[in-house]
């Protein structure tokens, strides 16, 4: 039997779902650690690594079925096209599988969200990062840049600039704010928090978990933390007007907005609504129909979706390998 996978690679975490379409029963998912970014240092071989260790088990777990087709949506992959259809030939024979499409992870956001159709799709996680797509297949895709350069309003963005605050409080250099105990609870002695921020690898992703803890401040009502949440909204605000504006047309534009950060609710959530109620085209809000996996999906199955111009897509021309026993290791010098 055939089976399609769906995998969203972020730098957090790294889902997979194989679902067995003769069935139509709900999918197998599997959840491991995600990656850096395919634009990082090893990104292809990180990333590698991850969709293989959260597929391999579910395939090892239905050993009858056969991967005909797998989506892969990573972060990264936007800014590396390369590594991406680099990615997709390694996972074509680690997988064993007819055909693999990689595409970036904002992409399979826009395709899960809305169905396949247009809109803009703000997804806001680890990165952040806003896609649009017009009914004449114009293309917008605004920040994503990364931890460094972009990814304004995400997770990561909130949490550096939460922990910024704090060090700043702990320094005596600004207000008091309840920041400083939440990150000495998460973290410890603020004078280590440097090193504490890079122990795992993943700067961005240990950043990122401390957003909630100044959502959590901000609706306690401490003025640093609202001061963070408020930029943060003003940022993602931003970058769907702006998507919204490049993808051209008059009419009433779709727009809706998914990934993990939605999670803070309405300490952030209002703001951005009221960021975006004074957009000069009319925006229509509407919940996700789906998440990334779903878009995965979608896209593993279809090529003639608007989005297929960004999709890296390698098809198989020669008979199955077997499927390998063991997921692929990352590069022991990482």
């Amino acid at each position: 039997m055939t089976a399609a996978v769906a995998v969203d690679l972020g730098k957090t975490g790294c889902r997979a779902a194989l679902w067995d379409d003769g069935t139509g029963s709900a999918p197998d998912v599997h959840e491991v650690p995600g990656a850096p970014g395919l634009a990082a240092d090893h990104g292809v071989e990180l990333a590698r690594a991850a969709v293989c260790a959260a597929v391999l088990p579910l395939l090892k777990g239905r050993p009858r079925l056969r991967p005909a087709s797998v989506c892969v949506g990573a972060a990264g992959a936007a800014a590396a096209p390369e590594a991406a259809r680099d990615l997709a030939g390694l996972l074509l024979e680690d997988l064993s599988a007819d055909e693999v499409a990689v595409t970036s992870d904002a992409v399979t956001a826009h395709a899960g969200a809305l169905g396949g159709r247009t809109g803009v799709v703000l997804a806001i996680g680890t990165g952040s990062v806003a896609v649009g797509i017009g009914v004449d297949g114009s293309y917008a895709r605004v920040d994503g840049w990364g931890p460094w350069l972009g990814d304004e309003g995400s997770g990561a963005w909130i949490g550096a600039a939460g922990l910024r605050a704090a060090l700043r409080a702990h320094d005596g250099r600004g207000p008091d704010t309840a920041l400083l105990a939440a990150a000495e609870a998460r973290f410890g002695d603020p004078d280590r928090l440097p090193s504490a921020l890079g122990r795992d690898g993943n700067p961005a992703r240990t950043a990122a978990a401390f957003a909630p803890d100044v959502a959590r401040a901000a609706a306690a009502g401490d003025a640093v933390a609202s001061a963070v949440i408020r930029g943060a909204a003003t940022a993602l605000g931003e970058a769907v007007l702006a998507a919204a504006h490049r993808v051209g047309g008059d009419d009433v534009l779709p727009v809706t907005i998914t990934g993990g950060l939605t999670g803070l609710g309405e300490p952030l959530l209002g703001p951005l609504r009221s960021a975006l109620a004074g957009s000069a085209r009319p925006l229509e809000m509407r919940p996700p129909l789906g998440d990334p996996l779903d878009g995965a999906r979608l896209l593993a199955l279809d090529a003639s979706a608007p989005h297929e111009p960004h999709v890296a897509r390698v098809r198989r021309t020669t008979t199955h390998p077997p499927v390998p026993s063991a997921p692929v290791t990352p590069p022991a010098d990482v």
